[in-house]
């Protein structure tokens, strides 16, 4: 191909096209790849069968019907095990729209301390 102008924009033109399949081929990939599982950051641990009670729960939910639902369930804490009921005492009657906010709101408590 010769050394003129167009010869230089097909050439960046092509280039710019192999970047983009690139992208997509990546995006792809990535697309394929399977959720992580929640863990909890500090001790590596999940939540473990409350994780999936909680996926289960009627949302939009509260505390309340949290603990009436799943109060004798045990979590690791800092302080070692607890019952659902004991980590959510000292919150008030809080509305949950979603199992990521439950398991957020108990993650933040236990790791308090």
């Amino acid at each position: 191909m010769a050394d003129d102008k167009r010869g230089r924009d097909k050439k960046a033109d092509d280039e710019e096209r192999r970047q983009r399949e690139r992208e997509l081929e990546e995006a792809r990939d990535r697309a394929n790849e399977p959720e992580p599982e929640p863990v909890d950051d500090e001790t590596g641990e999940e939540l473990g069968d409350l994780d999936e009670a909680i996926e289960n729960q009627d949302y939009p939910t509260t505390t309340d019907e949290l603990i009436e639902a799943h109060g004798d369930r045990e979590v690791e804490t800092q302080e070692g095990w607890k019952s659902i009921d004991e980590v959510l005492a000292p919150i008030d009657n809080e509305r949950y729209d979603s199992a990521d906010d439950v398991r957020n709101r108990i993650q933040g408590l236990i790791h308090r301390g």
